[in-house]
């Protein structure tokens, strides 16, 4: 009991917890500075540990020496009658109450306000992520099926009305045939019918189907019916 009446007369308690007040509000205040200043991550640390450090020194230097109107003097040096303790605790507790004060409207501002402004920069970060992940995933070519096949509308080389029919019916024959193997996947007859007179490449027009292979042929009607076809992809 009477170690606390001796911490309590030399003001050490009052000066602890000015200290911790004011330590955790300068953290808070540096937090924000250092972010928005760029700083590197080891300076908060630093902050912190030289708090810390700072704690037990500041306690010793206010149990051993005591605060004067001719500055710093040892405690044991000076007459309990001429001690200004007193008045020293009373400024203290004027200085505790006003760094509370503060930490009160930090806490009401980084509720009401701070938090407001860190969800809206989230929000717009997150947004900001998904056009960009979109953007990519758009420019990223879709993955494709190595057996799927388009089988380009065939060219009539015979050059006569009336064979265009039958060349027709040639493609749509080849079409069904393919269809019919479970394991291949083969674009549509519409789907092709719009390169019939393209003048895009082999791959463009394979990147634009999505497909691996890329058929192209053409018939020429001569004595009996003979389809030419060549393939490439």
């Amino acid at each position: 009991m009477r170690l606390i009446a001796e911490l309590k007369r030399r003001n050490v308690l009052r000066v602890a917890v000015a200290y911790l007040v004011g330590s955790w509000l300068l953290i808070q205040v540096s937090d924000i500075l250092f972010a928005a200043f760029v700083f590197p991550a080891w300076t908060m640390r630093a902050l912190i540990i030289a708090l810390a450090i700072g704690l037990p020194v500041t306690l010793l230097v206010s149990w051993v020496f005591e605060l004067t109107p001719d500055g710093f003097k040892r405690e044991s040096e000076i007459d309990r009658r001429e001690s200004v303790t007193l008045k020293t605790g009373k400024k203290l507790n004027n200085a505790i109450v006003v760094l509370l004060a503060l930490a009160v409207v930090y806490l009401l501002l980084d509720k009401f306000y701070l938090q407001s402004l860190e969800s809206v920069d989230t929000t717009a970060t997150a947004e900001h992520l998904e056009d960009k992940a979109g953007q990519v995933n758009a420019q990223q070519p879709k993955p494709v099926d190595p057996a799927s096949i388009a089988v380009l509308p065939f060219d009539n080389r015979s050059r006569l009305a009336e064979d265009e029919f039958f060349v027709e019916g040639i493609h749509d024959d080849l079409l069904t045939n393919l269809a019919q193997i479970g394991s291949l996947k083969v674009i549509s007859r519409t789907s092709v019918g719009k390169f019939r007179e393209t003048q895009k490449t082999i791959p463009e027009i394979a990147a634009e189907l999505g497909v691996a292979t890329v058929m192209e042929g053409a018939v020429q009607r001569s004595a009996r019916a003979t389809p030419c076809v060549s393939m490439s992809s």
